[in-house]
């Protein structure tokens, strides 16, 4: 609903500084500004591990490609973001973002050295996520009814 509020480009921000948005949250005394920047920065970096584990599943051995492919849709999040004026645009989110994507390419990775074997692979990545992804809109919703 946010795209229909008129009072979203007031609303409108926009970080280019790498780090700044974390430095606030880390330095602030606000107990409600800890809680909301564990669950910012938790959740950007969690919710691209899928897309690393997946992009990996489907292209072996392309990590870099993976992990650029990974930091250019965050890019592109950010940028629809701040041209639609919903939420806020920020380089630490694509940062975070890439680095949930780099985890889950070595979670991918150590999956692989472990099971020595794709089918393994993909049947122990299909039972993680069947298991891992009502846990983990569990918590997102449970952290966002703390805030």
């Amino acid at each position: 609903m946010d795209l229909f509020n008129s009072q979203r480009t007031i609303d409108r921000s926009i970080n280019l500084i790498p780090f700044h948005s974390i430095k606030d949250y880390i330095f602030s005394s606000s107990a409600t500004i800890k809680k909301f920047a564990f669950a910012n920065v938790v959740g950007n970096i969690v919710i691209f591990i899928p897309l690393g584990t997946y992009l990996s599943l489907i292209k072996n051995n392309k990590r870099t490609t993976n992990l650029l492919f990974i930091v250019m849709t965050s890019l592109f999040i950010e940028i629809i973001q701040g041209l639609l004026g919903i939420g806020a645009s920020d380089i630490d989110d694509i940062l975070l973002n890439g680095l949930g994507g780099f985890v889950g390419i070595l979670g991918y990775t150590f999956l692989m050295c472990i099971l020595r074997d794709k089918i393994k692979v993909r049947t122990a990545i299909t039972i993680l996520s069947a298991i891992g992804l009502p846990v983990l809109l569990y918590l997102l919703f449970a952290v966002r009814l703390l805030l």
